[in-house]
């Protein structure tokens, strides 16, 4: 019978041997710490506010995810390299499959951040450069986690109850088409530009759908099974992801349509960023009051520190920039107090997840292979709660 929460790891060794060993145990789902800390600087570059040196902080930030995106690719590559058997079984668990889905969306998000504010430090010319070859990499990938794990669900996945991180390799196609219009200005004006705007579109529409499928899943398994384990309680916070991140897109279009699309589709846009983002903004709202509320909840029952914490970063900035959109696009003072109030919530939970994250690697407990403690929580149902 399932457990639960996930045993506390026991501490790793520290000599050399034993922490090379521990890459064999390294998952998918690190890479939703570079999500997190690429967004924080992406959506404080953009804040309605002038706070004397936020801009090079968030250089900083967007520098630090860079260094952290290059460090876990590498890892990564050799983990498959070397540990195949391992990576394959990461590939077939249905508990960290779809984790495969957050590279994506770190490859993305350092390279929106790239032109958002990383070409303060590197110029724009490297910008543009990194930016093209991340979205490539990212795009690329993402339609493939958003096909292949739900074909891995459907024929080798034996799955207990539904799990928020369903979203994780559906959502990444949303990440995209937010960010895709970025590279709107530096491609030939006419049907480069357009196609490039059009095939944002159609994955805003790709992820869309797929969410739609998905997300009735999630709350159907919350109303019959009852809350979840206390250690995927905060994944709960990764619905606001392509809520957020959708209504960041809408924005996106409308900003970069016109010039670009004829009048009659570029007006749409920009009515569309309001008439969608506006009452998908409130569903995140009250999505955000029920799963804060699940969380408090669990924090009271006992609930420690997992990676899981890192999904109160990245689907928060979402909305952070989806708040920001809205602000530009409907005038209204009140979206902007929202980016600024959500923004700082991003910012103290990035912090907290950022500080155990780091006592865990110093400490090796979350580095720890099999018999020390699972790579990732598993989804159980009501019986086993």
């Amino acid at each position: 019978m399932a457990t639960l929460a996930p045993s506390r790891p026991a501490p790793l060794a520290t000599t050399p041997g034993v922490r090379a060993a521990a890459v064999r145990h390294l998952g998918p789902n690190w890479y939703a710490s570079v999500m997190g800390t690429a967004i924080v600087a992406n959506a404080g570059a953009t804040l309605p506010v002038d706070v004397p040196g936020l801009r090079t902080a968030c250089a900083a930030v967007w520098a630090l995810s860079l260094a952290m995106l290059l460090t876990l690719v590498t890892a990564r590559a050799l983990h498959w390299i070397h540990h195949r058997d391992r990576a394959r079984e990461h590939l077939l668990d249905p508990a960290v499959a779809p984790f495969y889905g957050c590279l994506s969306m770190a490859l993305l998000a350092v390279g929106a951040g790239a032109l958002i504010v990383g070409q303060d430090w590197i110029g724009p010319t490297a910008a543009v450069a990194l930016d093209t070859v991340l979205f490539t990499a990212g795009t690329v990938i993402g339609l493939a986690a958003a096909v292949t794990i739900p074909y891995l669900m459907v024929v080798h996945h034996r799955i207990e109850g539904a799990s928020p991180v369903w979203l994780l390799p559906v959502v990444a196609p949303m990440v995209s088409a937010a960010v895709g219009p970025l590279l709107l200005p530096h491609l030939p004006a006419g049907q480069p530009q357009q196609t490039l705007l059009i095939a944002c579109y159609a994955l805003f529409g790709v992820s869309l759908l797929a969410t739609l499928v998905m997300l009735p899943l999630v709350f159907g398994r919350l109303v019959t099974g009852g809350p979840l384990p206390l250690a995927l309680t905060p994944t709960l916070f990764l619905v606001l992801g392509p809520l957020g991140q959708s209504t960041t897109a809408a924005n996106k279009f409308a900003d970069y349509a016109p010039g670009v699309l004829p009048d009659p589709y570029a007006h749409g846009f920009g009515a569309f960023a309001v008439l969608y983002g506006v009452p998908v903004m409130g569903f995140a709202l009250l999505w955000l009051a029920l799963a804060g509320a699940m969380v408090l909840r669990a924090r009271r029952h006992g609930m420690g520190f997992a990676m899981t914490w890192w999904a109160f970063t990245f689907p928060v900035g979402t909305c952070v920039t989806g708040a920001e959109g809205l602000a530009h696009h409907t005038g209204l003072a009140v979206y902007d107090g929202l980016a600024i109030v959500l923004y700082v919530f991003l910012v103290a939970a990035w912090l907290v997840a950022g500080f155990h994250t780091l006592r865990g690697l110093f400490s090796g407990a979350l580095l720890a292979g099999p018999g020390r403690g699972p790579v990732a929580p598993r989804p159980v149902t009501a019986r086993t709660r």
